[in-house]
């Protein structure tokens, strides 16, 4: 089975959790910890077969594609992304946001930019440049690793 599209807001958290540096990569595993740093998501991945596994909320309840399943393809150089997102996206807690507006992932991202926006950020470029990196996941087709993993609590 092929993993559904993820929101578009799952590259923003994707990308933070890179700039926060809260991926461990082993190989074709890693550990992507949580914004709140309470818990960690374990994935994993198969090159081969062009499959990931991820024990998060998102993979787990949605059926698509989670931040730290396209943070860990993004770190392995499978999706390529402008570095300079990275500043740009650090330190922001999108976990925060996203209980704030009840999972409302188009408000949190919105909330955001109008943020970054006030402090002189170029949010063209960096929706432009999310939205690149949206359309080439979509294109990925990325399969599942064997059997949906329970969420951690």
């Amino acid at each position: 089975m092929v993993w559904k599209n993820p929101h578009i807001s799952k590259v923003y958290e994707a990308l933070t959790a890179i700039a926060d540096d809260r991926i461990e990569i082993n190989g074709n595993k890693a550990k992507c910890y949580s914004a709140s740093s309470d818990r960690f998501y374990d994935i994993k991945y198969d090159s081969i077969n062009g499959s990931i596994m991820s024990n998060d909320n998102v993979a787990y309840y949605t059926f698509s594609l989670s931040y730290p399943m396209i943070a860990y393809l993004m770190l392995i150089g499978k999706i390529p992304y402008e570095q300079k997102l990275l500043e740009i996206l650090k330190d922001i807690c999108w976990e925060d946001l996203n209980k704030q507006f009840k999972n409302d992932y188009d408000k949190s991202i919105k909330v955001v930019l109008g943020e970054l926006k006030s402090e002189g950020t170029d949010v063209e470029f960096v929706r432009n440049e999310i939205q690149k990196i949206y359309n080439f996941v979509c294109g990925l087709q990325i399969k599942t690793l064997g059997k949906l993993q329970r969420p951690v609590k």
